[in-house]
């Protein structure tokens, strides 16, 4: 009883120590946390996992150096020995999500120039699923070794690995191909956090990615769930891959008298009088002449793409109210020839054109305007190199 009671009061005086040193270490941290992020967050998120672990660890020293033979002993000691691992296993996880943090901290995401912070969003997450995972099959691992039952059964198991391996990979093919093509996105860039994309014909963005599934939040608030491997075996359209800034067009269809000079002042005061348009492009081009009337094209450019979706819909609005508003002759119209008992008699419309020495710089898409040039230097293919004896060969672009 003597022994018992002496085991007893050291246990308690070891938790009470251990608590003791964990809450002042605490405070401490938290003090010093005012002028230090990673403190503040070390102080908040680890303490009550520091707490456990240093509660725990100081009852074992306490009980293997003080109490003497008692009945159940070793299954105490076992226990006690179990919830150590778990209670580090535990500590350890709560420090690297802290420096996980602190590492997402440093990048803001709510900016528009915010790839070099989706990117590194996007493997954090991944990491973190996959710190998560690890931390936990170790500490399982670690805990049934504990067992000598466990170990014993070890060398059986490691003898038939092989035929287990492989049973375990056919019926977890589809599983294991998502986590393999959740880790390659992950570090390929191919798609990150945020990341607008256009997949099965829908137009979203990337809210959520995991190592076997990615959620797409669909412009009109729609989930769309498709798994990670869909990204790496199916072609799909990303936005802001290497940036958020997009191009966009408008199209209205006009009669052949549309005065498209001046559609293109309209065009260019839109523009410039809303916010949404980013400077770089403002263009109209005629891109088709035929059925009788012409197509105009507005392509336009914004810093993303939800600014560039408005922006299409105010200048299609504006150029359509133009028209109605100044030129209502240049109106869409269907042109017929008519034959009466009396004769053909052709019905002719006086068609007023304008036509132009030179167009202005509104009307270039591949040269001459904002960064033209260098759109055209991105499309255009290498030059044909005519050789001494006549003979077209390719060749490089100088």
């Amino acid at each position: 009883m003597t022994s018992l009671l002496k085991a007893l009061l050291a246990v308690v005086v070891a938790a009470g120590a251990a608590i003791v040193l964990v809450e002042v270490t605490h405070r401490v941290m938290l003090r010093l946390g005012r002028r230090s992020q990673l403190l503040h967050d070390l102080g908040t998120t680890a303490h009550r996992p520091f707490l456990a672990a240093a509660t725990v660890f100081a009852v074992q020293v306490a009980v293997r150096g003080f109490a003497g033979p008692f009945p159940g002993r070793g299954w105490v000691v076992h226990l006690l020995v179990i919830a150590v691992i778990a209670s580090v296993a535990w500590l350890v996880g709560a420090l690297l999500l802290v420096l996980e943090d602190v590492a997402l901290s440093r990048w803001r995401v709510d900016v528009p120039d915010n790839l070099k912070a989706r990117r590194l969003k996007t493997q954090v997450q991944m990491l973190r699923r996959v710190t998560v995972a690890a931390i936990v099959v170790l500490t399982l691992g670690v805990v049934l070794m504990t067992f000598p039952a466990v170990r014993a059964l070890g060398a059986s198991v490691l003898a038939s690995a092989g035929i287990v391996s492989v049973i375990a990979a056919l019926a977890a093919q589809s599983t294991l191909g998502n986590l393999f093509a959740g880790l390659q996105l992950a570090f390929s860039d191919a798609v990150r956090i945020d990341d607008v994309v256009v997949v099965e014909g829908e137009w979203g963005r990337i809210e959520d990615l995991t190592l076997t599934y990615a959620a797409v939040q669909i412009w009109d608030d729609r989930r769309l769930i498709l798994p990670t491997s869909y990204f790496t075996t199916k072609p799909f359209q990303n936005w802001t891959r290497t940036g958020s800034a997009v191009l966009g067009t408008a199209e209205i269809d006009v009669d052949w008298s549309a005065p498209v000079e001046d559609l293109r002042t309209e065009l260019r005061a839109v523009c410039e009088g809303t916010e949404l348009w980013d400077g770089r492009v403002c263009v109209l081009q005629v891109t088709e002449a035929i059925g009788g009337m012409i197509r105009l094209r507005a392509l336009v450019s914004a810093n993303d793409a939800g600014a560039l979706w408005d922006l299409r819909c105010l200048v299609r609005e504006r150029l359509v109210r133009w028209v109605f508003e100044h030129r209502r002759d240049a109106l869409p119209r269907v042109r017929a020839d008519l034959a009466g008992a009396g004769g053909a008699q052709v019905v002719r419309e006086k068609v007023h054109f304008h036509p132009d020495t030179e167009a202005s710089e509104d009307a270039r898409v591949f040269s001459g305007a904002g960064d033209g040039d260098e759109r055209a230097a991105a499309f255009a293919g290498p030059e044909a190199v005519t050789t001494p004896d006549g003979v077209a060969m390719p060749g490089k672009r100088p």
